[in-house]
């Protein structure tokens, strides 16, 4: 067994983020069966405060062997099993900043503990018998949840929303195999398999596994989010388009063409799905080096964003630098975002709003600007954004492109992540084997063969069949105090 799967030793790790002058509180977290020999040997608490679980004391750590001050501190006690991990565990509430917190985590360290590795206190939690699989991957969405309705999610992962369903299916699958393998084993005793009830039995497995699956792109999407970048050529107002989008001064704006020379990034929640905005240089020809190199970032930034906001000036129309920089995005998602829409003479505006709403000007009289508006482009949305108009439309028109609708009604009980998805989508690939062993008139122990590879894809999702290499990949991606 690898030093992953090994809890009999004690392990320490920082659990609060330390930045300098910023955390008013460090904590030093300690996990194992020596946490509590190692908090007597470093915290000395004055008066007669009591030892006892689920007690905070106040007092000062000091080094054992010089009894030198470390730091004046508050230790949080929790015996087993009446803890996180199911072990002891002891944590130093220490002053923020870099000194005191790495202090007292050497500290403990030469009392024994070893570092934590990514993860090993969630895991030991898991391994202890405290979560199951998907709970252990809820905390880690918990912690790098984007926005309210991300946390959300991971909030009813924690309390096993996913769980819940998953071991009844997998609970009622296991019943099946147990009904079929005793007619194997005592055919003569029984009554005949009820051929019926068991394909009804599947079907309705089948039915609820489909149902989950289909919860994967919305789990994704509020997981890890969009990114849009924002193009087109210079000056047609992209900087003023972020700006007003996230409500800052993010992007410098002038009047001058060429003033973004590098992709400006923000971060923004639209429908409560976490948005990467882009704003890039302009794509065009040139010769400075410095705005070559920025034009050249847009367009792999463009290359490699999920969806494209590809901006163009109402006044100039469709030109063909924009028809170039179309070219050059159009296999991704387009929306085509018409800006500077306040310098139109009413009647041209009119004109304009009229060929994109019906999305018909390009096939009466062929005119090269009329027609790209019927083409890709999956919305043609109308803004000032020097004025933060047409902001609403465009966040609509993003939900849709996304096929997203507002996350903010959404029932968020139930999301599955891509390993989750890849699971079911093996029990259902089984499942359905077995509806065809069963159609087919094969005997009863082919139909326990592809029973068995859904029971086993099911728990691996729980963690009730799982590898020590999936462990591994799972806990990598946490922190190392949690």
């Amino acid at each position: 067994m690898s030093q992953t799967l090994t809890t009999s030793t004690t392990i320490a790790a920082l659990a609060t983020a330390i930045v300098p002058q910023q955390g008013s509180v460090g904590i030093v977290r300690v996990s194992g069966s020596q946490a509590m020999t190692i908090a007597r040997a470093l915290f000395h608490a004055p008066g007669s405060q009591p030892w006892e679980t689920h007690r905070i004391l106040y007092g000062y750590i000091r080094h054992p062997q010089t009894q030198q001050l470390v730091d004046e501190a508050l230790l949080l006690i929790m015996k087993a099993p009446r803890s996180y991990t199911r072990e002891d565990v002891v944590e130093f509430h220490c002053h923020g900043g870099i000194m005191a917190v790495q202090q007292v985590l050497q500290l403990c360290i030469e009392q024994g503990a070893r570092l934590a590795q990514p993860g090993e206190f969630t895991l030991r939690a898991f391994l202890n018998g405290r979560l199951d699989l998907t709970q252990a991957e809820s905390i880690a969405d918990l912690v790098g949840a984007k926005s309210p309705q991300a946390a959300q999610l991971a909030l009813a992962g924690l309390q096993g929303k996913l769980r819940q369903p998953i071991r009844q299916l997998r609970v009622t699958c296991l019943d099946i195999l147990a009904e079929i393998e005793a007619r194997i084993d005592f055919e003569e005793d029984l009554p005949p398999l009820d051929e019926e009830v068991v394909k009804a039995q599947i079907e309705q497995v089948l039915a609820e596994v489909t149902r989950i699956l289909a919860t994967a792109d919305k789990g994704e999407l509020l997981r890890t989010g969009l990114k849009v970048a924002i193009v087109g050529r210079p000056n047609v107002g992209k900087s003023s388009l972020l700006n007003a989008w996230s409500r800052s001064d993010r992007a410098i704006v002038t009047d001058l063409p060429g003033t973004t020379r590098d992709v400006v990034e923000s971060t923004l929640v639209v429908g409560g799905i976490p948005v990467q905005v882009l704003d890039t240089a302009g794509i065009r020809e040139t010769v400075d080096v410095v705005e070559k190199i920025g034009v050249e970032r847009s367009r792999n930034v463009a290359q490699n964003a999920d969806l494209v906001l590809l901006t163009i000036d109402a006044q100039a129309g469709w030109t063909p630098d924009d028809e170039e920089i179309y070219t050059q995005v159009k296999h991704r998602p387009v929306i085509l975002v018409i800006n500077k829409i306040d310098l139109l003479e009413q009647d041209k505006l009119k004109l304009l709003q009229s060929k994109i709403l019906s999305c018909e000007g390009g096939h009466r009289d062929g005119n090269r600007q009329d027609a790209h508006f019927a083409q890709n482009p999956k919305s043609k949305i109308l803004t000032v954004a020097a004025r933060n108009q047409g902001i609403e439309d465009l966040e609509t028109a993003i939900l849709e492109a996304v096929h997203a609708g507002n996350l903010q009604a959404a029932d968020l009980d139930l999301a599955i992540n891509q390993r989750q998805s890849a699971a079911l989508t093996q029990a259902k690939i089984s499942l359905q084997q077995v509806q065809k062993t069963i159609d087919d008139q094969f005997p009863l122990d082919f139909w326990t063969i592809d029973l068995r590879g859904a029971i086993q894809a099911l728990g691996e999702i729980t963690g009730e069949e799982v590898t020590e290499s999936v462990l591994d990949r799972i806990f990598s991606r946490f922190c190392i105090g949690k």
